[in-house]
């Protein structure tokens, strides 16, 4: 696998301490309420101005099943910064609202470019802070600029827009407890495409909600990708540095 699908498989979701409070609950009594009012309750929920975590991925698809460890540190809407390891490092990025940038000590090679090369790759166009929803556990796509249709479906809300998308359609499942996502999915079924990003259960640390545990699924054709993600430590609030410097000798790369 090359050093940057690493760096991809990542980019999917982000947990939360396993020290921290759980405040799981599908029990919850779910009441009738309006879209908007569901989209305002869900938007509300506070978020950290800095995180800093570290990550155990394990990644499993047709072809090989492996797993390696990332330490994060996020400034909101700023920066997202990166480190892979697998006994070695395999990565480094730095991620903008106008930047994506990574390297590999290993490889030594680099990359410097747009968002485009995330959306090659992810196969979903994404900037900057569609990014930051996913790594948040928040939707990917701001649910406030469309109208939107609600469903009481499992014990959640179901959201989804009025309007769906040209090239995919897109659905929300707001937990009734805490009003963060249950799961999120998008479907192209022309393509016989699909991506699930599930949450199974929050944690409450400092006053912020994060998942515990996420897992990703994406089916195309007959090919499949399983993602799961957990956290060995994090903190919010703290004062962070970005240190990041592509060395000098590295080859550049086009994806």
């Amino acid at each position: 696998m090359k050093f940057y699908k690493y760096l991809i498989i990542f980019f999917l979701a982000l947990g939360a301490c396993k020290s921290s409070k759980n405040i799981t609950d599908n029990t919850a009594v779910i009441k009738d309420m309006s879209a908007r009012k569901i989209v305002r309750k869900h938007t509300a929920v506070k978020t950290p101005k800095t995180v800093e975590a570290k990550l155990k991925v394990n990644y499993k698809d047709s072809k090989e099943s492996l797993g390696f460890s990332v330490k994060m540190k996020m400034k909101k809407d700023e920066v997202i910064w990166l480190k892979g390891t697998k006994i070695i490092t395999i990565f480094k990025a730095k991620i903008t609202p106008t930047k994506v940038s990574f390297y590999s000590p290993y490889k030594k090679n680099y990359f410097e470019g747009d968002f485009s090369m995330l959306t090659k790759l992810l196969g979903v166009e994404i900037d900057f802070y569609q990014l930051q929803n996913m790594l948040l556990g928040q939707t990917l796509f701001n649910v406030k600029k469309k109208k939107q249709t609600v469903e009481i479906v499992e014990n959640s809300y179901q959201l989804s827009p009025k309007k769906q998308r040209a090239l995919f359609d897109i659905f929300y499942h707001i937990n009734p407890a805490h009003f963060k996502l249950k799961k999120q999915y998008l479907v192209n079924g022309l393509k016989n495409q699909r991506l699930d990003i599930n949450y199974s259960d929050y944690l409450e640390k400092d006053a912020y909600l994060f998942p515990e545990n996420i897992s990703i699924k994406a089916k195309e054709q007959n090919k499949f990708t399983n993602i799961d993600l957990s956290i060995r430590s994090i903190a919010f609030d703290k004062t962070l540095s970005f240190p990041f410097k592509i060395p000098s000798g590295y080859k550049e790369i086009e994806l």
